[in-house]
C-alpha cells in the first residue's frame, strides 16, 4: 500500500479522480486516506471484517485505501437492493456494516460473532488486509470470494502508461478493481459517473477527454442502438475494452465501424483469479492471447484453466475450483488458433437436445445479424422428449410492431445457417432489459 502513497505524493497536484464534474487531485487523497485513519482508529475497527455499502465517489475510494493500510477486511456493496443485501450479509458474516460520510463513518450494525472461517482467522492473525467479492451470480447462485489485498495490489507496483480512463466497473467488482488500481498507480485521471446509460457516459468521454472505455459486450450493444455516438466528440477514445461475457461479432463489427481510430481490445478475467493481460488478434477478432507476469494459461479438453499469483485464497460458501496442482478451472470453453484462443460460451450454458450440444452464444450471434433484433438470450428449457429445447428470448426493434412475422424472419434466418437441432423451438419477445445492473446478461432464466 505504500508505493501507492509515495506516487500520490510526488503526484500531489495531479488530478486523480472526476466525479459529479468536480475535479479530485492526489492530494486531496493522501489528506482523505490520512483523515480516515483516525476514523477508523477512534471507532477501534482495525484488522476488522467490514461489510461497507458504498456510493462510488472519491470517499468511498479514500476510504477503501484506508482500509487496506488498517489491515481490514472489506466486502464492498455498491447497489442498494435490500433483498440480496440480507443475502450477500448472511454469506459473508461480517462483524460490522458501515457507511461512510465525508468525515466520519455510520455503523449501521455491529454483529457480536465469533470468526471461525479459517480465510478469515488466516487474514487477521497475519494482519493481512482482506477483500471479499461476489461472483456475478448472473448463471447461478452468488458465491462469496476471498482475496488477499497485498497479492492483488502487487500486480500494480510496476508503472504503466498514463491515461485518462472511466470508472464503468466499480470496486464490489474485479474488473473494476483493476481499473482503479491501474489508473491510481500510474497517477492517471478516473472519471466516475453516477450513471451508465449511454448518453452520461458519451457526455463524460467528450467533457473530460477520456482515452480508455473499459466496458461490456451489453453496454456496446446499448451504445449502438442509442445512436448517442452521433451527438457527441468521442475522438479522445483511444482504447475500448471489453469483457466479463461473449461479445457477438455482429456487435464488434458495428463497434469497429463506429470508432475506427480505436484500438479495441478484448480482456478476460475471473474474480477467483484477477485480470490476466490479453491482446486481440485485431480490434475486429474476437481471438485473443493471454497472459501476463503473474500469470499462466493452460487448456485441458478445450476448457481453460489458469494459474495466477493473485488467486483467491478461497470461496466462503462452496468448494474450491482448483486442481490439485494449482489450476484455477474456469468453466470456459475455448478454441485455439495459431496461439490465439477465442471464448465459445461456459459450458455450463451449453444445452443438450437429444445428445447434440448447442451453444447458446451461437445461435445468438446469427439472429442477432437481423436488424429487427435489438437484443437476445438464448437458453434451455426441460423437455421430455428431448431432454431440453432451445428457447429465444427476444427484445425486437421497437419499430417492428407484428411479432408474428418477426418470429418467422428469424425462423428462416435461423434455418439458412444453423443446423435443425440449433434452431429455437421456442420464442418469446419482451420489451424488458435482459442484463443486470453490472450490463451484463442474465442467463439463469
Amino acid at each position: 500500500m505504500q508505493f501507492l502513497l509515495d506516487i500520490f505524493e510526488a503526484n500531489s497536484n495531479e488530478i486523480a479522480i472526476v466525479y459529479d464534474d468536480k475535479t479530485y487531485n492526489y492530494n486531496w487523497f493522501l489528506n482523505q486516506i490520512e483523515l480516515y485513519f483516525d476514523v477508523i482508529k477512534s471507532n477501534k475497527i482495525e484488522n476488522k471484517i467490514i461489510f461497507f455499502k458504498a456510493d462510488v465517489n472519491p470517499y468511498s475510494i479514500a476510504f477503501l485505501l484506508a482500509c487496506i493500510k488498517n489491515n481490514i477486511i472489506i466486502i464492498p456493496y455498491i447497489y442498494n437492493n435490500s433483498n440480496e443485501l440480507d443475502d450477500l450479509v448472511s454469506i459473508s458474516s461480517p462483524q460490522l456494516i458501515i457507511e461512510i460520510e465525508e468525515t466520519s463513518i455510520n455503523i449501521i450494525k455491529n454483529f457480536d460473532v465469533e470468526i471461525t472461517n479459517e480465510l478469515y482467522l488466516s487474514l487477521i492473525k497475519n494482519k493481512i488486509p482482506g477483500l471479499v467479492l461476489f461472483s456475478s451470480g448472473t448463471s447461478g447462485s452468488k458465491k462469496a470470494i476471498v482475496h488477499d489485498f497485498n497479492k492483488i495490489l502487487s500486480k500494480y507496483t510496476k508503472s504503466r502508461k498514463n491515461y485518462s480512463t472511466l470508472a464503468f466497473m466499480f470496486f464490489d467488482h474485479i474488473g473494476g478493481i483493476d481499473t482503479l488500481f491501474y489508473s491510481l498507480s500510474n497517477a492517471s485521471t478516473l472519471i466516475l459517473s453516477k450513471d451508465r446509460f449511454p448518453k452520461d457516459i458519451c457526455y463524460l468521454i467528450e467533457k473530460w477527454k477520456i482515452q480508455v472505455l473499459p466496458t461490456t459486450p451489453t453496454f456496446l450493444n446499448l451504445l449502438i442502438l442509442s445512436e448517442e455516438y452521433k451527438k457527441y466528440d468521442l475522438s479522445s477514445l483511444k482504447y475500448i475494452t471489453y469483457g466479463t461475457e461473449v461479445m457477438h461479432q455482429s456487435t464488434l463489427n458495428k463497434t469497429k465501424e463506429i470508432f475506427p481510430n480505436c484500438e479495441i481490445i478484448q480482456k478476460f478475467g475471473a474474480t477467483e483469479v484477477g485480470t490476466l493481460g490479453s491482446k486481440s488478434e485485431s480490434s475486429d477478432s474476437l481471438w485473443m492471447k493471454l497472459g501476463g507476469k503473474g500469470f499462466e494459461t493452460r487448456i485441458i479438453e478445450n476448457k481453460l484453466q489458469i494459474k495466477s499469483n493473485s488467486a483467491m485464497l478461497g470461496y466462503l460458501n462452496a468448494p474450491s475450483p482448483f486442481t490439485k496442482d494449482g489450476w484455477y478451472m474456469t468453466g470456459d470453453l475455448v478454441e485455439e488458433k495459431d496461439g490465439f484462443i477465442r471464448i465459445i460460451g461456459r459450458e455450463s450454458n451449453i444445452i443438450n437436445v437429444g445428445g447434440e450440444k448447442v451453444n447458446p452464444n451461437d445461435v445468438e450471434n446469427i439472429i442477432k445479424e437481423l436488424d429487427i433484433v435489438n437484443d437476445i438470450i438464448v437458453f434451455g428449457e426441460k423437455n421430455p422428449f428431448t431432454g431440453n429445447i432451445v428457447v429465444a428470448e427476444i427484445v425486437l426493434n421497437p419499430k417492428i410492431n407484428n411479432t408474428k412475422d418477426a418470429k418467422n424472419i428469424i425462423k428462416e434466418h435461423c434455418k439458412s445457417k444453423l443446423q435443425k437441432y440449433q434452431i429455437p423451438v421456442k420464442f418469446t419477445f419482451t420489451d424488458n432489459e435482459l442484463f443486470s445492473e453490472r450490463y451484463k446478461k442474465i442467463r439463469n432464466r
